[in-house]
């Protein structure tokens, strides 16, 4: 089974050096002709509690050394129209191709690249964090789910028993869409306060300003939520995001990362995304387009900020 990993930050150095540790045959793509070579010279380096490894995985910005089975998406949101069609351009099949990324859209962004019926969605509570280029630390083991899941022994089946054997706790589903809102809710609660506030995740629910305001986030997101008919995963949407900030308390959440990094974030589609269905749903969202509004004026000061 040939895997090609789209994008050498994070999540896709985790996967591509898990997926080719397992013994699955991996390519990891990246735009950056310059990096692909140092990642495809040195390996991938995973370093984790009690202990690091590394892993050889072929890197390159094109062209393939094989065709994929599957291609898995992990540049951020706002790379991904670009990435996919450069990928479509590098390839010969149609392979099934599968989005992790935190948000909404990116399905549907996937589609009209490469086909409807060709891309899978999902979620993942795997932990990551970028520490130089082909190194990461993994933060902490996650359930990842995919979908939607065809019959037995079809796309989803087949991604999950590959991802299983590669340490991946897997799963698929019928109806991924309530599962990735799920995500979106408790991301809406936590990413942009984060990266306005600058703590670790943990501390966000024992400061009294960024609990209210993630109160109200999450209490917005839910009403646009149920206006949309989606089934959320849990019974009560705020005690899941505390949940989260409690069992991932001294992660730097990946918006956060961005910010120090000064990078553009995903928060048009966390907070922001929610603002839009809210406006279209006709469901106010006042504080979710605040904290969008913020992170963009945090990311358009990044050269005039004071120290």
């Amino acid at each position: 089974m040939d895997f090609l990993v789209v994008g050498p930050g994070a999540m896709g150095c985790l996967f591509a050096a898990d997926l080719g540790r397992a013994g699955l045959d991996v390519q990891l793509l990246d735009h950056r002709p310059d990096r692909a070579a140092e990642i495809d010279r040195c390996g991938i380096r995973v370093e984790e509690e009690g202990g690091a490894y590394e892993v050889r995985v072929p890197a390159t910005a094109g062209p393939l050394e094989s065709e994929p089975e599957f291609v898995l998406v992990c540049v951020k949101s706002h790379q991904t129209v670009e990435a996919a069609r450069a990928v479509r351009a590098l390839l010969q099949g149609d392979p099934v191709v599968v989005t992790l990324q935190n948000g909404l859209g990116h399905v549907e962004a996937l589609e009209a690249v490469f086909g409807a019926g060709r891309v899978l969605g999902g979620v993942t509570s795997e932990g990551a964090t970028l520490l130089e280029t082909g190194c990461i630390r993994h933060a902490g083991r996650g359930e990842t789910v995919v979908g939607p899941r065809e019959g037995a022994g079809g796309a989803a089946d087949r991604l999950v028993e590959a991802f299983n054997r590669a340490g991946f706790e897997s799963r698929s589903v019928e109806h991924v869409r309530d599962l990735i809102w799920g995500k979106l809710l408790v991301n809406a609660g936590i990413n942009a306060l984060t990266a306005l506030v600058r703590v670790r995740n943990g501390r966000l629910p024992d400061l009294t300003g960024t609990r209210r305001v993630m109160e109200r986030a999450v209490a917005e997101a839910a009403a646009v939520a149920e206006a949309k008919g989606i089934r959320l995963p849990y019974p009560d949407p705020l005690d899941r995001v505390i949940q989260v900030c409690r069992a991932t308390a001294g992660n730097v959440a990946s918006m956060l990362q961005d910010v120090l990094r000064e990078r553009v974030t995903e928060v048009d589609y966390i907070n922001g995304a929610i603002a839009r269905e809210g406006a279209s749903l006709g469901v106010p969202t006042p504080v979710n387009e605040t904290l969008t509004a913020l992170v963009r004026a945090v990311q358009d000061s990044y050269g005039d900020r004071l120290t």
